[in-house]
């Protein structure tokens, strides 16, 4: 499920930046207004509360990872460079996952694991573009600013595993969502209350509440329950998923074509998390 809202996510949001929203402006609504509906079903479903001065500080972290910072840095950088380039660029978010839990959480580095790894990054390269891609020097800030933002979320996957083992993960995304709708202000303050929301056309709204409920508020809430059940490194390999789902989209939707190259290499990212899923189950 996060890995098809996501799919639809490259598209959409760069419909709308940055001529209709700048990415500071966008990120701030994402925030504030998936905060506010993390709030409300916290207060009336869970009640639960985080007390503990070291999960606070762990909570804090996770905001600045995987709230805050990531998210300015994906849509800034998506704006500056090419869709095809974000794309690729976030499949190798499980590889700094796999690096940062092995790290931190001691997750051990097998070959079924390193297989899998490289198999799905390269169907996923090859799926979303393959040869046509053009890293210039016209992208490349945007490049390195979504390169930051896979290295930021993948801290955060790593880190918010040990907050998911003692809380609920509503819990921990109403908390990470609510010290991030204070901390983006100072970013995205003066483009909100100077953008002209009047002006925009029905299709814009609705590319903005899809990127706030559902590739922000269920995306979070989602992965948020799969950390509680499965390793960072699992989690994060299930982005490889993305290019296929999008491809699957762009097919139904009669914008590309089915062919056996896309079947191949969908494959390979297939058998690539299935490696993966089998490196933990042998380490269970």
């Amino acid at each position: 499920m996060v890995a098809l809202l996501y799919a639809a996510t490259f598209t959409i949001a760069k419909e709308i930046m940055p001529q209709w929203l700048p990415s500071e402006a966008f990120v701030s609504l994402r925030i504030i207004i998936a905060g506010f509906i993390f709030f409300v079903i916290q207060i009336l479903f869970i009640r639960e509360k985080i007390t503990d001065r070291q999960d606070l500080k762990g909570v804090f972290i996770c905001t600045l990872f995987g709230t805050l910072f990531n998210m300015l840095l994906f849509f800034k950088g998506l704006s500056y460079t090419q869709r095809i380039n974000g794309a690729v660029l976030m499949m190798f978010t499980p590889i700094f996952t796999a690096i940062i839990s092995g790290v931190v959480l001691k997750e051990g580095f097998g070959f079924l694991k390193v297989a899998g790894l490289a198999i799905a990054t390269l169907g996923g390269i090859f799926l979303i573009g393959g040869f046509a891609l053009n890293f210039s020097q016209k992208t490349v800030w945007g490049d390195l600013m979504v390169t930051a933002n896979a290295i930021l979320y993948s801290v955060y996957l790593v880190k918010v595993k040990s907050l998911m083992r003692k809380y609920n993960p509503l819990t921990v995304s109403t908390y990470t969502f609510a010290m991030g709708s204070i901390l983006v202000l100072p970013f995205g303050f003066h483009q909100l209350v100077t953008t002209n929301f009047s002006s925009f056309p029905n299709q814009i709204w609705l590319g903005i509440a899809f990127v706030i409920v559902g590739t922000t508020f269920f995306t979070y809430l989602l992965n948020a329950w799969a950390l509680k059940h499965a390793s960072p490194s699992l989690v994060g390999s299930y982005i490889y998923l993305q290019p296929v789902l999008a491809t699957v989209i762009a097919v139904l939707a009669g914008k590309e074509m089915l062919t056996l190259e896309k079947v191949i290499f969908a494959v390979l990212i297939f058998m690539g998390v299935y490696l993966v899923n089998q490196s933990k189950k042998q380490n269970a």
